[in-house]
């Protein structure tokens, strides 16, 4: 998914102030968890249908959609990505039991691939079904256009700007369909996140195997509860301190290592792999050293509550990530729009197809899917919906969609070509 934009632009929002709003988003997210907590009454009813998590991500997109805020104004979203992000990732990873995570075994590979033939497959689909729908909106250069949502779906947003350049997109249907992109897949996030809370029901229904992944949990909360304890100011500190200063490390790694493969032949093409992103890097690092301190005596802070602080704040991102989505954009472009939904459904059948057939749970379907849609910086937000210790596998796979991206993206547009002309 095409990351908000960072730069700040004209806005007649009712408030401005990122500082208010970043007031108004810590207010919200205390609400919600603070009727959340309600042992009894309206509110155990209310969560029992609506996760709080859902809740986190939609408010901020009413005040988007309603005019109260700005997203695309506001910076929060790139410090909240930058700095929060690789922070939770680091704190999530401190008491993740890697060993467990190789027990999950093949199938969420198996669903991740599934995900990207899924939007190979629902980008010929739709393209043929609003076709015939509507000829003269998905005539001329629309296809084109499509191309770039195919790079963002499988990868990210570095396989995105690459369709723009090899399918020579022209910027105003590139501006199109970034709308496109990120109002869908918003919508689409906000269904997994729906679903995650059901997981048990969806579970039956495949007649999943969820051992490995209960045993997983079992094993976390085994840890926690054995070494749980009051944290002291020096534990919370600490804790903020491997987190921020882990992710200082990643964006002091990541820039010398951007430099030095940009240095590298172009002819090797290492861009198409996402290998010249810093932000890429930014989260493999940040991964990377979290797993790292699960061997380490730091693993011992998890007790202290270190996987929760990394929780508040994947919690603040998602808030930005929601207040990002604009409700209302649904009509201006809206066959547009039904090409992108017509796309996410096919994507979401085929999902839902091999998890009956494999039997896979909810959780490899919706992990892989948001691999694919979301990239990193959402993936482990829906696979912590499941379970704070799952976000790691969000990444892991995420990451593999870089690699995907630009190739896959590619063949599904020599493929649409073909389709128009």
């Amino acid at each position: 998914m095409a990351a908000p934009a960072d730069v700040a632009t004209v806005s007649t929002a009712l408030i401005q102030n990122d500082a208010v709003v970043m007031g108004l988003l810590a207010a919200t997210l205390g609400a919600i968890f603070w009727t959340a907590s309600r042992p009894e009454g309206f509110w155990k009813k209310f969560y029992t249908y609506i996760p709080a998590l859902l809740l986190c991500y939609l408010i901020p997109a009413i005040y988007n959609s309603t005019g109260l805020i700005d997203g695309n104004a506001s910076g929060l979203y790139p410090v909240a990505r930058d700095y929060l992000l690789p922070s939770a990732l680091v704190l999530l990873c401190i008491a993740i039991d890697l060993g467990a995570i190789v027990r999950l075994g093949p199938k969420a590979v198996i669903m991740f691939l599934t995900g990207t033939v899924g939007v190979m497959l629902g980008a010929l689909v739709a393209f043929l079904v609003m076709g015939a729908i509507a000829p003269d909106v998905m005539g001329g250069e629309t296809w084109r256009g499509m191309t770039t949502v195919a790079g963002s779906w499988i990868g990210g947003g570095a396989n995105q700007a690459a369709m723009k350049e090899v399918f020579a997109v022209d910027d105003n249907m590139f501006g199109q369909f970034i709308a496109v992109d990120v109002l869908v897949a918003n919508v689409w996030m906000a269904i997994l996140l729906f679903l995650a809370a059901r997981s048990d029901s969806f579970d039956r229904w495949t007649r999943a195997d969820t051992t490995a992944i209960e045993d997983m949990k079992r094993r976390i909360e085994a840890y926690q509860a054995e070494h749980s304890r009051i944290p002291t100011l020096a534990d919370l500190m600490i804790i903020v301190g491997i987190g921020l200063g882990v992710t200082g490390l990643a964006h002091l790694l990541s820039g010398p290592i951007v430099a030095w493969i940009g240095s590298l032949p172009a002819a090797w093409n290492l861009e198409d792999y996402s290998l010249t992103s810093g932000f890429f890097w930014m989260v493999v690092l940040a991964t990377t050293f979290g797993v790292l301190l699960s061997f380490s005596p730091a693993r011992r802070l998890e007790g202290a509550g270190a996987s929760k602080v990394g929780s508040v704040m994947l919690y603040v991102l998602v808030a930005t990530i929601g207040m990002h989505m604009d409700i209302g954009a649904l009509l201006d472009e809206p066959l547009y729009f039904v090409l992108g939904l017509v796309w996410i459904s096919v994507h979401a059948g085929l999902l839902l197809l091999v998890a009956k057939l494999i039997r896979a749970p909810l959780f490899f379907m919706a992990v892989g899917s948001q691999a694919n849609i979301g990239g990193a910086a959402s993936a482990p937000v829906v696979a912590s919906a499941f379970h704070p210790a799952l976000a790691p596998v969000g990444v892991l796979l995420a990451v593999l969609g870089y690699a995907l991206g630009t190739y896959c993206a590619y063949l599904t547009g020599l493929m649409l070509r073909v389709l128009a002309a």
